[in-house]
């Protein structure tokens, strides 16, 4: 299984395409976004014609209105795989979703159950107090699991706060224990492309994004406002603007800027999660090269 992960907007659809027909493999996307069919223009979905080139799993595959967790997703690709790789030696596993792709690479531990009201507790402690007081709290008790945590995502920092107040130990921990054997190679890659360029690319994608139709998607979206899936970076800054708290001016500054923090942290998170093995976003020669060498070994 090569593994392709890197920021968003950095070009992993592209290259994991081409990758997967050099290889004659199929696709499995561990963007915990595109798994829902309702959600398109804010979440970057390859477009019908990518979708043909190459065949897709886990793509418009559910609904907003039902949670998709990690766990469910990790359970799901496993039961997949086998008859993957009965038609080829190859599959390919691209997102950008750090938890998503270390739950089918490595497994998750079962994290517990909440204590009775305390989801309740914190709900209405972040309706009093406001979100940057339970961001600072997360960052002090749980500082490794905040640097690479979407803080503007609501639903993971309670759920994070939810885990230490229930165990005593930082979410964090969950992430760092015994991996689960696969039966089959894992082979890693993350791309990466200069700063400059990155983030270029991030407020172009933004740009689109909104020319496409991003503020007319969301209203259309607004009862499912409160699931996790739109919990985060571009629906909750145009929700924002619909609401009539934020200019048009204002959601488009705060969309690139929170956009560009998000990829900032997706890099901190592979940087220190998995083996990964960098390569410029167009490289691909080098991460076919590289992978038609590691199968070999």
């Amino acid at each position: 299984m090569v593994v392709i992960a890197g920021p968003t907007a950095v070009g992993k659809t592209d290259l994991s395409i081409e990758l997967a027909r050099g290889l004659g493999a199929e696709i499995v996307s561990a963007d915990s976004r595109q798994f829902y069919r309702e959600l398109h223009v804010g979440v970057a979905k390859p477009s019908a014609v990518q979708l043909n080139a190459v065949a897709h799993h886990f793509i418009n595959s559910c609904s907003i209105s039902n949670l998709y967790s990690a766990g469910a997703f990790e359970r799901d690709v496993l039961e997949l795989l086998p008859r993957l790789f009965n038609t080829s030696n190859y599959v390919v596993l691209t997102g950008g979703s750090g938890l998503y792709l270390k739950a089918v690479c490595d497994g998750l531990d079962d994290l517990p159950q909440p204590a009775p009201g305390l989801r309740q507790a914190l709900e209405l402690r972040l309706q009093t107090e406001g979100l940057a007081s339970l961001q600072a709290e997360l960052s002090e008790i749980d500082p490794d699991y905040f640097q690479i945590a979407d803080p503007q995502n609501t639903q993971r920092l309670l759920r994070a706060l939810e885990v230490y107040y229930t165990t005593g130990e930082p979410f964090s921990s969950y992430l760092k224990r015994d991996v689960s054997k696969r039966p089959f190679k894992i082979i890693e890659v993350a791309l990466q492309r200069p700063r400059d360029e990155l983030y270029e690319r991030i407020n172009q994608r933004c740009d689109q994004m909104l020319a496409d139709g991003l503020v007319e998607e969301t209203k259309l979206l607004a009862e499912f406002r409160t699931q996790n899936a739109l919990q985060t970076v571009g629906y909750k800054e145009v929700f924002d603007y619909i609401d009539g708290t934020i200019t048009y001016d204002e959601t488009v500054r705060l969309f690139k800027r929170n956009t560009r923090r998000y990829a900032k942290r997706q890099l901190t998170w592979f940087k220190h999660q998995g083996n990964f093995k960098w390569f410029a976003a167009d490289d691909l020669g080098g991460v076919l090269q590289y992978v038609r060498a590691y199968s070999s070994l």
